[in-house]
This record gives structure tokens, sequence and C-alpha cells, in this order.
């Protein structure tokens, strides 16, 4: 049997400002609340996975991490830049404006965080 994430809630102080951020950072379709579910505000990030943002009075924060391609990346740092958003090369330094160039993962990667303390990882070739 094939194991695969359908979906995952994410908390966040405003799950309409949290997933609006997320959607246009990477680029996805913004849909607005659940129809059946209005406690949640889904953003579909592929076929098989979709986020659930929901409010919540102390939100955690989460680390997402996300397999992508060259293009996806580029254009996430090229929106993240636009909007003078911050992100980094370090989990911990998510806010110093590099990309690192040398992931352990292979490839590059980059890290930007919403104002719920999510944290966003995105890994490309």
């Amino acid at each position: 049997m094939t194991i695969t994430l359908n979906h995952t809630i994410v908390t966040a102080a405003d799950n309409d400002e949290a997933a609006r951020f997320f959607a246009s950072v990477m680029g996805l379709r913004y849909t607005g609340a659940h129809p059946h579910a209005r406690h949640f505000v889904p953003i579909r990030v592929n076929d098989s996975l979709t986020l659930d943002f929901l409010t919540v009075a102390h939100p955690q924060g989460h680390h997402l991490a996300f397999d992508v391609d060259a293009v996806t990346f580029d254009t996430a740092v090229e929106r993240l830049d636009a909007r003078e958003l911050p992100y980094g090369d370090e989990p911990a330094h998510a806010d110093n404006g590099r990309i690192d160039h040398d992931h352990p993962l292979g490839g590059r990667g980059v890290y930007f965080s919403d104002a719920s303390g999510n944290l966003y990882e995105l890994i490309a070739p």
C-alpha cells in the first residue's frame, strides 16, 4: 500500500491571513473558507495534499518542508523579494535574506515564516 499525506492542519492566529500568505508566496489558488467546514481555509498544494488553515487562540507554529522544482523555488523567492518579506538559509535565521546553496538534502533551500510562526522550507535541485 502506498501512503500519502492527504491533508494537515496548520494552526494560525488568523486562518484566512495565513492561507492567503502561503498561497500568494507559493503561487497557489486561494478559494476562501471550506464550504462545509467554514473553520478551515484550505489551500490545495497538489493533487494529493491540502493544507487546512485553522484559527486557534495560541498557535504553536509548525515546520512544513516542500520539495519543489527550480522554477517554483525561484518564483517563490521572487515573490518574497517583491513583497519585501524575510527569508533565510537556516531555520534559526529565516530572515537573513540568504539562500542555502548547499542544502543538506541536496540542491538549494530557503526558509520563510508567516505571522503565526509557521516555518516553511523549500528545497529545490
